[in-house]
């Protein structure tokens, strides 16, 4: 039998990944989730900073990482300044201090560019779970298990899924391109 809430979980999925991507893009604020993307090498095994210390956000364009473990400060400065955040550790003993500066109209049209891109690979995501829903469709008509009446029903519940999946991510998109372009 054909379960389309197995493929509606995996678009909402989907979608949820992408949600937390777009978090970790760095805006003109500060914002804790900016550093989900750096993993630490400590401890034998790539660790996400969360996990190595307190992370705060005290001023709107300052986030402090209060270390819990002082041979680990170095490892997560290292870190921050490898990844791609453009940003500048300054450290204090265990706590570490990230100002955020204000983002160049250069670097405004880049993050553009990769929140784009973003979406658009969310998309194809989405499409491709439409895609596996459809071949389940099609196999269970072939196997006779469904009726060519029960394939064309559920393909357009598949495909009116897609569509909103699609309609939330441009909208998503959209809000948080203007978002990077306020100043």
């Amino acid at each position: 039998m054909f379960e389309e809430a197995k493929y509606n979980n995996k678009m909402s999925k989907t979608y949820e990944v992408f949600q937390s991507e777009l978090s970790s893009l760095r805006t003109g604020r500060a914002n804790a989730n900016m550093l989900d993307i750096v993993k630490v090498d400590v401890y034998g095994q790539k660790m996400p900073i969360n996990q190595l210390g307190s992370i705060t956000t005290p001023e709107p364009r300052t986030i402090n990482i209060q270390v819990w473990d002082t041979t680990n400060v170095s490892l997560i400065d290292s870190a921050i300044k490898k990844s791609e955040l453009g940003l500048n550790p300054q450290i204090d003993g265990q706590l570490i201090r990230l100002p955020v500066p204000d983002l160049s109209e250069e670097r405004r049209t880049e993050i553009k560019k990769i929140i784009k891109s973003m979406g658009e690979k969310c998309k194809i995501s989405i499409r491709n779970i439409r895609r596996e829903a459809n071949d389940e469709l099609k196999k269970l008509l072939k196997d006779k298990e469904i009726s060519e009446d029960d394939l064309k029903k559920n393909e357009k519940i598949i495909q009116n899924y897609t569509d909103k999946q699609i309609k939330v991510i441009d909208e998503r998109v959209i809000t948080k391109e203007n978002e990077i372009m306020t100043i």
